[in-house]
This record gives C-alpha cells, sequence and structure tokens, in this order.
C-alpha cells in the first residue's frame, strides 16, 4: 500500500506538484522563524518571540509565499534539482530576510536579535533545500523501482569528469545501475563517487555476473590506449559501450549519454601525430584552391581541412552529383565568411573545362583526387579506368602547367607499387604522369626564366571508412547475420584514419619541390581475419569456428579475387628519405621522359575512344612494366 501511494504521488500532476510544494512552503516558513528564535534565545517561547511572532509570522507567508512565486522557485522540475537551484534559493531566501527586516524596521514593529536574523536565512535555506533534494531523490528512486526489471547493471571506466556527468545523465534517465567505476590510477581506488567505488579494472574477473555493460567515459583517450583496454575487456567478454568524442560533445552533435558501441576504427592506426606547423598552412591561406574529385572519401576531407585553412576560394570539381551537392551543403554550414565556395559539376578528364576552370579563376594549387578506385570495378572496365585515372590526371597537369598553377599534387595509392591489377597499374601510370610534366615544366621554366608547377605526389595505402573499404562491408555483412566473406586469411593491408591522411596530404604539398614522390608512414599492418573477427566482438557477436561451432557470425574465405594482392607495399626500386614532418618521407622514382611517355599515351587514348581494350593493355603493360597482368586479368579482360 505505502508504495503504490508513492507511485500516485509520482504521478501527480505539475499542478499538484507545485501545490504541494507552496503547502510544504508554509508550514516550514513559520516553523524557522519559531526555530530561529529557539536557537537563538534557547527558550522555545521567549517574550521577545511572543512580542515579534505577532508580525512575523503572518508576514512570512503574505511576504515570502508570493517572493517565492515571483522569483520563479516553482517553475523548476524537482526531478532536476541541482546546485545551482540550491544557490537560487539561498539568494532567494537572502532577499526575503531583507525584506522582513526592512519592513520591521520601516513600521517601527518589535524585532528579534540581529543574529536572528542570520539563523532565519540558514533554517530557510536549510529546509526548503532539504525538502526539494528529498523530493527529487525519491522520484528518481520511484522511477529506478518502476524500471528495475529493465535496469542495465553498468561499470563506468573512468572516473574523470566525463565518467562524473556519465554518471548523472544516467542516474537522471533512471534505467542504468552503475555498480562501480573502473580507473587505473590507484591514487583513486577506494574513493568513491557519489557512494559508487571507485577500483581497479581487474576486479572485473570477479564481477561477470554482476554486470551487463562496460562503459568508457574517457573522450580524449589515445588510441593505442583505448586498444589496450578494449582488448582487455573483451577478455572478460562483457560488452562495451563508449561515449561520443572530444570533437562531438563540444561541438554539440552529442550528449554525453550517447552511448554507442565502441567502432573498430577507433581501435585500428596509431595515435594521431600533431601537424608540424610550419607545413600546414603555406600555399593554402588566403589562396585559390582547387580539388578534383571533391565528393570523394579523401577529397572530401581535404576540402573540409583546407576550409580551416582560410583559403580565398575553394572549386570544388566533381562528376558525381549527389556527391557534390552533399558536400556543398555541409560546407556551407561551416564556411568562413571571408571564403568563396564554388561548386563547379563536371569531369577532371575534360580538357576544355579544366583549363577554363583554372584559367578563369587564378587556381594556385590543385590537388587531384578524382580517380576510379576499387579494384574488381576497373577490372571489369579497364578502359573507363585508364580514361579516368590516367586521362584526367593528364588533362589536370597540361591545364596546371598552360595556366601556371603555383603546386599540384596527385593522391596515388600504395596498389601503384609493383601492381597487380589495373587500378593499380592505371595509377602508377598516373604517377608517370606528373613525373613527366614536373620535369616539362622545370625545363619550360628554366628556358623561359619564371617559376614553374611544382608538380608532386603522395602516395599511401587503405583509409578507413572511405567507401568500397572492408569495414564497412564487414559492418554490413554482421548486421544481415553474417557470413563474413574474406577473400584470403593471410591477407593484411595498412590502415589510416581519412582524417589522419588528408592532414598529410596537406603537409607533404608543402615539401613539394617537383616530381616528389612522397610516402606516408602508414603504421603497423593489419591481418584482415583479425580485423574480422575483432568487429563481430565488438558488435556482442560470438564467432562461429571450429571451436565454436555454436557462435553467431561466420568467416568465409572466397579466394583472392583478379588483380589483388596477399599485400601492399609503398616503394617500388628506391631508398626513402625523412623530411621535416617525421610520418613523411620522399623517394626519387624511376621515370618516362616526356617525349617517350606523350607519343605513348597518344596512342591509348586512341585505343580508349576505339574500345580497343587488348590494346589499351598491352600498352599499359608497356609503359608500367612491373604490372603483374597475369591469366586472371586475361580471363577478366574477355569475359
Amino acid at each position: 500500500m505505502k508504495l503504490f501511494s508513492l507511485r500516485q504521488f509520482a504521478r501527480l500532476s505539475p499542478l499538484a506538484r507545485r501545490l504541494l510544494l507552496i503547502g510544504i512552503d508554509a508550514l516550514l516558513l513559520p516553523l524557522a522563524i519559531w526555530l530561529s528564535f529557539w536557537l537563538r534565545l534557547a527558550q522555545p517561547f521567549h517574550a521577545s518571540f511572543m512580542a515579534a511572532g505577532l508580525w512575523l509570522l503572518p508576514a512570512v507567508l503574505l511576504v515570502g509565499l508570493p517572493l517565492y512565486a515571483f522569483t520563479g522557485q516553482y517553475k523548476g522540475l524537482t526531478r532536476y534539482v541541482g546546485s545551482r537551484a540550491l544557490y537560487r534559493l539561498a539568494g532567494r531566501n537572502g532577499l526575503f530576510v531583507l525584506l522582513l527586516a526592512a519592513t520591521g524596521m520601516m513600521l517601527r514593529l518589535p524585532m528579534p536579535p540581529r543574529s536572528s536574523w542570520i539563523l532565519l536565512w540558514l533554517l530557510l535555506t536549510g529546509f526548503t533545500g532539504a525538502v526539494r533534494f528529498a523530493l527529487r531523490d525519491l522520484l528518481l528512486s520511484l522511477r529506478s523501482v518502476a524500471h528495475k526489471r529493465q535496469m542495465v547493471r553498468v561499470a563506468i571506466y573512468g572516473s574523470g569528469e566525463a565518467g562524473a556527468q556519465l554518471a548523472a545523465a544516467l542516474r537522471l534517465a533512471g534505467n542504468h545501475q552503475i555498480v562501480t567505476f573502473l580507473d587505473d590510477a590507484p591514487v583513486l581506488w577506494q574513493r568513491t563517487i557519489n557512494d559508487i567505488p571507485i577500483q581497479p579494472p581487474q576486479v572485473l574477473s570477479e564481477m561477470q555476473d554482476q554486470l551487463d555493460q562496460v562503459l568508457l567515459a574517457i573522450p580524449s583517450l589515445p588510441r593505442s590506449e583505448r586498444r589496450r583496454i578494449v582488448a582487455e575487456l573483451q577478455r572478460q567478454s562483457i560488452p562495451v559501450l563508449q561515449i561520443p568524442s572530444v570533437d562531438d560533445l563540444t561541438s554539440g552533435r552529442a550528449q554525453i549519454d550517447a552511448l554507442r558501441p565502441v567502432a573498430i576504427e577507433d581501435l585500428l592506426g596509431r595515435d594521431p601525430v600533431p601537424p608540424v606547423p610550419e607545413l600546414l598552412g603555406p600555399g593554402l591561406r588566403d589562396a585559390v584552391v582547387c580539388v578534383t574529385g571533391a565528393g570523394g572519401s579523401i577529397g572530401s576531407e581535404l576540402c573540409r581541412q583546407i576550409l580551416q585553412l582560410a583559403p580565398r576560394v575553394l572549386l570544388l570539381l566533381e562528376s558525381s552529383e549527389p556527391s557534390l551537392y552533399a558536400l556543398e551543403q555541409e560546407l556551407r554550414q561551416q564556411l568562413p565568411a571571408s571564403v568563396t565556395l564554388l561548386p563547379v559539376l563536371g569531369s577532371a578528364a575534360n580538357p576544355a573545362l579544366v583549363q577554363r576552370l583554372f584559367a578563369d579563376h587564378g587556381v594556385q594549387t590543385v590537388f587531384h583526387a578524382a580517380a576510379y578506385k576499387h579494384v574488381p570495378l576497373v577490372e571489369a572496365n579497364p578502359l573507363a579506368g585508364l580514361a579516368n585515372n590516367v586521362g584526367s590526371t593528364r588533362v589536370v597537369c597540361q591545364a596546371a602547367v598552360a595556366v601556371g598553377v603555383n603546386e599540384l599534387v596527385l593522391i596515388s595509392t600504395d596498389k601503384a607499387v609493383r601492381p597487380t591489377n589495373v587500378m593499380g597499374a592505371s595509377k602508377r601510370l598516373a604517377e608517370l604522369v606528373v613525373q613527366a610534366s614536373a620535369l616539362e615544366a622545370l625545363q619550360g621554366a628554366h628556358a623561359a626564366g619564371q617559376p614553374c608547377t611544382r608538380l608532386s605526389m603522395v602516395r599511401f595505402g587503405n583509409v578507413l571508412g572511405s567507401s568500397g573499404s572492408v569495414v564497412p562491408l564487414f559492418r554490413k555483412q554482421i548486421a544481415a547475420g553474417g557470413p563474413i566473406t574474406l577473400t584470403h586469411p593471410e591477407i593484411i593491408r595498412y590502415f589510416m584514419t581519412i582524417p589522419e591522411a588528408a592532414e598529410l596530404v596537406l603537409q607533404a604539398s608543402t615539401l613539394a619541390k617537383g616530381g616528389d614522390v612522397f610516402l606516408l608512414d602508414m603504421g603497423e599492418p593489419v591481418r584482415i581475419k583479425s580485423l574480422a573477427e575483432q568487429m563481430v566482438r565488438l558488435s556482442g557477436l560470438s564467432l562461429r569456428d571450429a571451436q565454436n561451432p555454436n557462435g553467431e557470425i561466420a568467416i568465409s574465405c572466397t579466394g583472392l579475387r583478379p588483380g589483388e594482392k596477399l599485400y601492399e607495399e609503398l616503394l617500388i626500386d628506391a631508398e626513402s628519405e625523412p623530411t621535416k614532418h617525421p610520418l613523411i618521407f620522399r623517394a626519387q622514382e624511376r621515370s618516362l621522359p616526356p617525349e617517350l611517355l606523350w607519343p605513348r599515351l597518344d596512342a591509348l587514348d586512341a585505343a580508349i575512344a576505339a574500345q580497343d581494350v587488348e590494346g589499351a593493355l598491352a600498352l599499359l603493360a608497356e609503359l608500367v612494366p612491373e604490372w603483374q597482368r597475369g591469366d586472371r586479368v586475361n580471363e577478366a579482360v574477355r569475359a
């Protein structure tokens, strides 16, 4: 019956709750007056109280309740009462006591001892504050009782500010029971946050039956440390969720209690390396910059970071209308007033468009990211891959040199090194185009005595989250119940986050002298089978294999695709040398002179125009002799 009445109290309407608070205050105000006299004069009914109380007791009701109502004391939601509400309550009661004292002095009424006013203020604040905090805790406990069967038992990993804020948010939500805090700092062990103990992570092995989840509440945690912690938690077979990143919290895109599973992107790769200040910005600030393939994974991130460096004009060249529209809408929301954003719908392989674009806008820096990159698609459509990857590079380089662009950077790939597929071979040929164009520009500038366009390229491996990469594919297959399709159990790849890759590209561009091949340090390689297993565990599911035949997600090996390698490389036939940035290296690799390359590219263009697949691939093999064409490629072409 008692529980029923408490639940009925929790269901009171807002008006009924306000009236209840007013009634409680109507009892507390006279009580505080009486106690202030008793505590000061040590007698419950001192003569001074009998004299001054005759006007004080009705006055506290006639003045206090209207003052409380007028100043908003009954507008706040009781269940969210916090320290700020207590401070406002103390100020409101201080004003109330001053009004009472001023009224008594002006009307020359009997007055209590001066120290009684201080006691009255303390009692009023203590009584009214205690009532509201008690009601808050009562409402929260009632909600907890109502949700007791659905309460999720959690441990919060991290007892810093983020952990404490998360605990407060979960307490208000009422559907989580916080069993303990976990922290690696021994100085915090045996201490508490709101009576919840802080313990070392090692206690998890003894608490598996007491927990449903572990909530990772350290938003600024380095990736290597996050990887270590998640690996330890997974050994306990307890699901792990995490709070949003620092960027999401500070930007307002997410709240502290917006819990999400730990993404594989949060664990792969190394800890970010801060940019070298003198390398990030020169050549871009107050300049006219063009990004080709602006709607792609790398192109769009380049645009986001370039925008933060305050160029004068940013040109977005993109052939996909949906991609260009989405990027423009995103960038306009964060566009500085000093920057002009120009979306251009068109192909980087269109000579007239590119030439006019560079000339009309006085483009100074170009990042050429337009390319077809999906190996199986380009393998099945070699002419389209060559026309886009090689043709657009030649068009952009020729236009940049002709117009006098200061700098051009080609975004290349590790698949261009000893390629085993048409896509990689086409990107290697695009690199040769850049090198030949750089040599030709240098020779022309020396002859004319003028500055020349600096053309360079940046070569790196896989980026996390790009379209067509294994991570989104595996995530989709896990959501569908499996199996995860893996081409080979021993295949390895290097991974880098898209923001890190784009930031390194921007810094590498500052180091360019002309014809440079820049290599990005990709960190440690990742075995793709291990990556798939990790993603299954992060999803809270079990792996189905010989040791666990009843698992939920299986991994199926389908065999290497045409042109696919077990591992990738960044160097062809040269040693790399360090630069000013610890993760950027420069290599000088063999190239083809312009007088030899251009006629062969003309012949390649003619073969593409005639849809002569065998002729085009024969020219590609001649220009990129390290391309391992193989039987699979021939079969794919014939098919």
